[in-house]
């Protein structure tokens, strides 16, 4: 939508009150925010003149099955409609909007994909290699973390010095994830060795008065765009075939922890996902290594 009809559709001031109260109340990331204007300026955009009270269930419907045609997924209309839900709840608690048309709609049925994940050698080969330049020893710093302990991309770029004097001290870190929930999360050898390293080289690169822990080019806490460059990059000097962001980094860790652990309550605490059922997926990635792991190390699954 245009930021000319944007103003002069009444609409949007009770979005961008809407948007406020996510601001401050639920404490959500200024991205999360961007997607749920997107996702419900589009919802203003399939339904021109149609004021929020007024909005009926058909409308609803129509609007999915207007997307559903345009060949979005089942995935992303179902983040749609949350968006929406979400819009009609805080109208009726706050506005005194008497129904939400949201109420048992659903999108259409997706095939949930697996995550993608790397092997541990070539998560090993990916992050053994070379380290010499400052901007090197950023990267091998910020991918070592992000796989030692299953940090987001956002959590990522938003840590500070001070945590890195807690990982010295502690081998832990404490972050703040989706929801403004924190959590602690350990961190391995490797990465503390990979962090300490680019401690040493940090001011080369960094600004004086910068208290983020990774900084890009400029001295300024680093881009997250810059950190998925970077890290693609090195997927491709290390002649690694699948394309390696860092949720791959995220998946890799959840998978090999798991693999190593069975342990899915841990793993889950780990990730900071609210729900166990949003980590169970990890489960069905490597069967047949914890099957085997089951047969090696289950007293009654040996055969006499």
């Amino acid at each position: 939508m245009s930021a000319d009809r944007a103003s002069s559709d009444p609409r949007h001031e009770l979005l961008a009150a809407y948007l406020e109260h996510l601001s401050h109340q639920r404490h959500l990331a200024a991205g999360t925010r961007r997607n749920y204007f997107k996702d419900i300026g589009t919802l203003f955009e399939l339904n021109p003149g149609v004021v929020l009270e007024r909005m009926q269930p058909q409308h609803i419907r129509r609007s999915v099955a207007q997307l559903h045609a345009r060949g979005l997924s089942g995935r992303t209309i179902a983040h749609m409609l949350s968006a929406w839900r979400g819009l009609f709840s805080w109208l009726a608690r706050h506005r005194g909007y008497s129904a939400n048309p949201c109420l048992g709609l659903r999108a259409p049925k997706a095939p949930r994909g697996l995550p993608k994940a790397l092997s541990p050698e070539a998560a090993g080969q990916l992050l053994d290699a070379p380290a010499e330049t400052p901007a090197e020893l950023r990267d091998k710093a910020m991918f070592e973390l992000a796989y030692s302990s299953g940090l987001r991309l956002a959590e990522l770029v938003s840590l500070d010095l001070a945590h890195a004097d807690a990982i010295r001290r502690d081998s832990e870190l404490t972050v703040t994830g989706k929801g403004g929930k924190t959590r602690g999360v350990p961190v391995g050898a490797k990465a503390r060795a990979a962090i300490d390293a680019w401690l040493q080289a940090r001011p080369l690169l960094a600004r004086v008065e910068v208290p983020a822990l990774f900084v890009g080019a400029r001295g300024e806490r680093i881009a997250a765009g810059v950190v998925r460059a970077r890290l693609a990059l090195w997927a491709r000097r290390a002649g690694l075939p699948l394309h390696v962001h860092p949720h791959v980094l995220r998946h890799s860790f959840a998978t090999h922890v798991l693999q190593s652990s069975g342990d899915l309550r841990a793993v889950q605490e780990m990730l900071g996902h609210s729900s166990i059922s949003t980590t169970q997926v990890y489960t069905h990635l490597d069967f047949q290594y914890l099957a085997k792991a089951y047969d090696a190390a289950h007293p009654r699954a040996k055969k006499k």
